[in-house]
């Protein structure tokens, strides 16, 4: 074999794809890290860098970009990567999983430092891009400056987070901040000399809660001082779109879409007409969306009397008249329809993804929060850790939510510094799903190589994320009837009826006393109900008159409820914590009021199915008559099973 052959085997075993093309830049004049005699390191640094290499994303593409990077930055930083192992760390794991910043540094051959020393001081970050766009003597000019600068601090926190010296909270926050501050810099380079104009920018959403991912569009709402006149007004707008364009240009999309009335509305009003607006017109999902409101930029005592007027709204939006409806139509968009081609590949959007979390979180803040003040936070995970302490969400709930949305989040992450791009789809080539699996830290384990295992951890978050609505909102709605402790769960009676009120139910007294009727006592039949109910109410949230379906549930279970064949038909599949189909049906027939079963043969009727009738009868081989006798209800006969198609 060859000396060149030699050394792409070898280094195929760390990892190359392409060993030949790793050996010739390895051993190139510009890193000389690897000694084609020895087919070893040159020395011990360079073995640090070999190895860092073979553990990035992609290692191929690193050390094309570190080569790059090396020829246009000279020698001081070939020392710099050999002899500093935090460096190193940093670098190469960013030059691995963002080619989009790869690009950005040989561009800018001394932005490498920034990933020297400590902490970064994100707060610093204010005056750099400030710095940056001062004098600029166009608007576009302004743009250029703030990009290159923007990502400059966009380096920095990257190499940090990539290289595991950050968590997901400490980046969205440091990521949340850095947005801030670029819109402060849009804003003065836009206002230029001209006369100040009493404007504040509130962010909302990720950016308001300050937990923002690397490529967004970030939701502001522009506020006018009381005092301004018409000429101001328009000053203030005109001013308000020109920061929406440096934004746009430098970094991404500024999105004024949440203010009051929407793109038809003004895109800047007075503090007054915001409070106007909210207290007579505002659908629920706004106050949603103020739940992450933070004034960013402008005026800061006009964004701190923002807040002053909107949060009392915010807590008691649960109060509202429309509050049931508008819950509901948000649950319809929470599963809204996706592309059969991209629903299962979607990481916000699809089933069991971020969007599903985040919805439960507020919705539960919005319920509870109201009379809890350690609820009012605005970033989820804080969020979901109040709703865990103050007893509203289970421990063990709490901590599997958590570690899934993290596992998301990182997720999202990862996807969108690969090339700086909004996206939230999973690849579906094995060459891009390995890169995003090793870009997490996964590595080959029992279950396979980086990408099953990846694959493997998603689907089981995702599979705990679609059991949210019965782990959040209906699990303790028991344990607050059964007056036992339950995982640190301590939902009152009041807040219990609150919760049931959100989802529909117009006599949360009533429906809680038949949940305690329907889980009392220690017998098998119990114990079932206790198992399918948080099912059963999600059902029942769904249907027209959930109180009317609830209380014909009872009935009809109180009646049945010792017939083997009535509890065969409810208890879930042995592989699924879901109820059969039969039962769903049934559920959603009992809450439409004018259909609601009235006695339990009428129920047999609705209930039954083939399948489950023969099951039943033939084992047993008795007759209606002798089950009558005995004081148990007969399964449905084939006579009453075909009475359903002449009703219909």
């Amino acid at each position: 074999m060859t000396t060149t052959g030699r050394i792409a085997q070898r280094l195929a075993r760390l990892g190359f794809l392409d060993a030949g093309r790793a050996s010739e830049l390895l051993s190139g004049d510009v890193l000389r890290l690897w000694d084609a005699a020895a087919n070893e390191p040159s020395d011990d640094g360079a073995a640090a860098v070999v190895a860092a290499l073979s553990r990035a994303a992609d290692p191929d593409a690193a050390l094309a970009s570190l080569a790059l990077l090396a020829d246009a930055a000279g020698p001081e930083l070939r020392e710099a990567v050999t002899g500093s192992a935090v460096l190193r760390a940093r670098l190469v794991a960013l030059l691995g999983a963002s080619p989009a910043l790869a690009q950005h540094l040989i561009a800018h051959p001394d932005a490498w430092r920034v990933l020297l020393g400590g902490e970064h001081d994100v707060t610093g970050s204010a005056a750099r891009l400030v710095d940056a766009v001062g004098g600029a003597p166009s608007e576009q000019a302004a743009a250029s400056a703030l990009r290159a600068a923007y990502r400059h601090e966009l380096v920095a926190i990257a190499g940090r987070d990539v290289a595991g010296e950050l968590d997901l909270r400490a980046v969205s926050e440091a990521l949340a901040d850095l947005a801030g501050y670029v819109v402060q810099s849009a804003l003065a380079a836009a206002n230029g000399d001209a006369a100040q104009c009493r404007l504040a920018v509130i962010a909302m959403g990720k950016a308001g809660g300050r937990e923002l991912n690397y490529v967004s569009d970030v939701d502001v709402v522009f506020v006018a001082d009381d005092t301004a006149d018409q000429a101001e007004l328009v000053a203030a707008t005109s001013l308000a779109a020109a920061t929406m364009r440096i934004c746009g240009a430098a970094a991404w999309e500024v999105d004024a879409a949440l203010r009051p009335e929407g793109k038809a509305g003004p895109l800047v009003r007075t503090l007054a007409s915001h409070e106007a607006y909210y207290r007579r017109w505002a659908s629920t999902w706004e106050f949603q969306a103020l739940l992450k409101a933070r004034p960013v930029a402008g005026d800061p005592d006009l964004g701190r009397r923002y807040l002053d007027v909107i949060a009392p709204m915010v807590w008691s939006a649960a109060e509202r008249p429309g509050f049931v409806a508008d819950v509901q139509a948000m649950r319809r968009r929470v599963v809204a329809h996706l592309s059969a081609d991209i629903a299962e590949r979607e990481i916000k959007l699809g089933p069991g993804g971020l969007r599903d979390v985040e919805f439960a979180v507020q919705l539960l803040q919005l319920v509870h929060g109201r009379g809890d003040e350690s609820l009012r936070v605005a970033a989820t995970l804080p969020a979901l850790d109040a709703l865990r302490d103050g007893g509203y969400v289970g421990r063990d709930d709490a901590l599997s939510l958590g570690d899934a949305y993290r596992f998301l989040r990182v997720a999202e992450h990862r996807l969108q510094l690969r090339r700086l791009r909004r996206t939230h789809l999973v690849p579906t080539e094995d060459a891009e799903l390995n890169r995003l699996a090793r870009a997490m830290g996964y590595r080959p384990d029992p279950r396979g190589d980086a990408r099953a295992v990846f694959e493997a951890e998603w689907t089981l978050h995702a599979r705990e994320v679609r059991r949210l609505h019965e782990k959040l909102f209906y699990r303790p709605l028991l344990d607050a009837v059964a007056r036992v402790p339950s995982a640190g769960l301590r939902l009152t009676t009041a807040e219990a009826g609150r919760r049931l009120t959100a989802l529909g139910f117009g006599d949360a007294t009533g429906a809680l006393r038949h949940l305690e009727a329907l889980t009392a006592g220690v017998s098998r039949r119990a114990s079932l109900q206790r198992a399918l109910l948080p099912v059963i109410l999600d059902y029942l949230a769904d249907a027209p008159d959930p109180d009317a379906g609830l209380l014909a549930y009872r009935r009809v279970s109180e009646a049945l409820g010792t017939s083997p064949w009535y509890l065969r038909l409810l208890r879930p599949r042995s592989a699924s914590p879901t109820p059969r189909p039969p039962c769903r049906s049934f559920v959603a027939c009992a809450g439409t009021s004018c259909c609601a079963p009235r006695s339990p043969t009428c129920s047999a009727r609705w209930t039954s199915s083939r399948s489950a009738t023969r099951s039943v009868r033939r084992p047993r081989r008795r007759s209606p008559q002798r089950c009558r006798s005995r004081g148990t209800p007969s399964p449905p006969t084939s006579a009453q099973t075909s009475c359903r198609s002449t009703s219909r």
